[in-house]
This record gives structure tokens, C-alpha cells and sequence, in this order.
């Protein structure tokens, strides 16, 4: 029988978590178009690069948020209404990028440093609602952890770095590949519109948590 931490946190929980942080990764908005933008407007790899770490801080930063919300409210409310409550506001948000989201845009200029870009990132991942989407990975990895305060927390902070390690493998490669040989043309040729998948995940994810509570 396969081990597993904590126990009895079946492997494919760590993998949606990595997932999530892998499609954060390739989602334009999360940060890698960014640093193509300043490794082009600087004319230089280091640039793209650099960009990297700050724009990785700024989106754990925000992950940490959410994951530390759950992590306190699983201690003394039930995970049923953590889910409808989360499943709402899921939702809610959907509705909000539907409707206002092309019209809030975070602008930062493109001679921001590391803390501009930590900023930017940070709020670009809490305005897609980034955080939330991780919820129904969170809720029972916090639930399943060891009993006491550690248990849970040294879970939620592994949750955290492992989705910001996968985020940022993604976020680093494809703009690494999309400013070297690919070009920021193929937005235009044949990228998917994130957009509409993020918001198709939203009202999924939100109607799933509720279904399931």
C-alpha cells in the first residue's frame, strides 16, 4: 500500500494542486507575458529571467492567503458550508470577470522593479481569483492532515510551494519559448483564449463545490 502525507491524502490531490499551478503557468495573465513584454522592451534574456522570481513570490503570496483562510476556518466551521461559501463566491466571481473584468485591468509599467512586480503579480492572481481555485483541493488536505495546528499548516504551506514551483517551471519555460522563437505573434496565430477557460472553471468549480457539499 502506497504511503501517502499527510495520511490519507491520496496522491491526485498533490496533482491538482500541481495542475493548477501548471495552467496558471501557461495562462498569459499569470505573469509570462509580462516578462516577455520587459525581456522585449529591454531587449534582453536576463530581464525575461529576472522577471521570474517576483512574479512567482507575488503569486504564492496570494495562494498563501486562501490557503491559510481555509487552513483557520477548518478548525472550527464545518467543510460543508467552507464549500457552499467558497462554491458562491466562485461563482460570484465568474459573474464580476464576466461582466466588469475587461474593464479592471492591473497596469504596471514596464520599468517596474522586483517589488512592482511582486505587487502586479499578487494582484493579478487574487483578482482571477487564483486562491479560490484551489479550495477544493485545500479543504480536505487540511481535514485529512495530522491532528493539531502543525499538521495542517505544514500541509497548506507544502499545498503553496508546490503549486508555486509548478506555476513557475510553466510561467519560465513558455516565456522563455515564446520569447526566443515563438514571438508574441503567436497570441494572435493560435493561443487559446485563457479567458473563457478560466471563467468556464470558475462557474465549474464553484457549482461543483456546492453540488459536492
Amino acid at each position: 500500500m502506497t504511503a501517502s502525507w499527510p495520511p490519507g491524502v491520496p496522491l491526485s490531490t498533490w496533482l491538482v494542486i500541481a495542475g493548477l499551478g501548471a495552467f496558471h503557468g501557461i495562462n498569459p495573465a499569470m505573469g509570462w507575458l509580462f516578462a516577455v513584454a520587459l525581456g522585449l522592451h529591454r531587449r534582453s534574456r536576463q530581464a525575461v529571467l529576472l522577471a521570474l522570481p517576483p512574479i512567482a513570490l507575488g503569486h504564492a503570496l496570494s495562494i498563501a492567503i486562501m490557503a491559510t483562510s481555509v487552513f483557520t476556518l477548518s478548525t472550527f466551521i464545518d467543510s460543508r458550508y467552507i464549500r457552499i461559501a467558497s462554491g458562491c463566491a466562485l461563482i460570484a466571481w465568474g459573474v464580476y470577470h464576466l461582466r466588469y473584468g475587461h474593464r479592471h485591468r492591473v497596469r504596471v509599467g514596464m520599468m517596474t522593479g522586483f517589488t512592482g512586480l511582486v505587487v502586479w503579480s499578487f494582484l493579478m492572481a487574487s483578482a482571477h481569483g487564483a486562491g479560490l481555485m484551489l479550495t477544493p483541493a485545500l479543504i480536505p488536505l487540511c481535514q485529512t492532515a495530522a491532528t493539531g495546528l502543525t499538521g495542517p499548516l505544514l500541509a497548506s504551506l507544502a499545498a503553496v510551494g508546490l503549486h508555486t514551483l509548478a506555476t513557475l517551471v510553466v510561467t519560465g519555460t513558455v516565456a522563455m519559448l515564446v520569447y526566443e522563437w515563438l514571438g508574441v505573434g503567436v497570441l494572435r496565430r493560435g493561443w487559446i483564449n485563457f479567458d473563457r477557460v478560466w471563467l468556464c472553471g470558475l462557474f465549474g468549480t464553484g457549482a461543483w463545490l456546492i453540488a459536492a457539499a
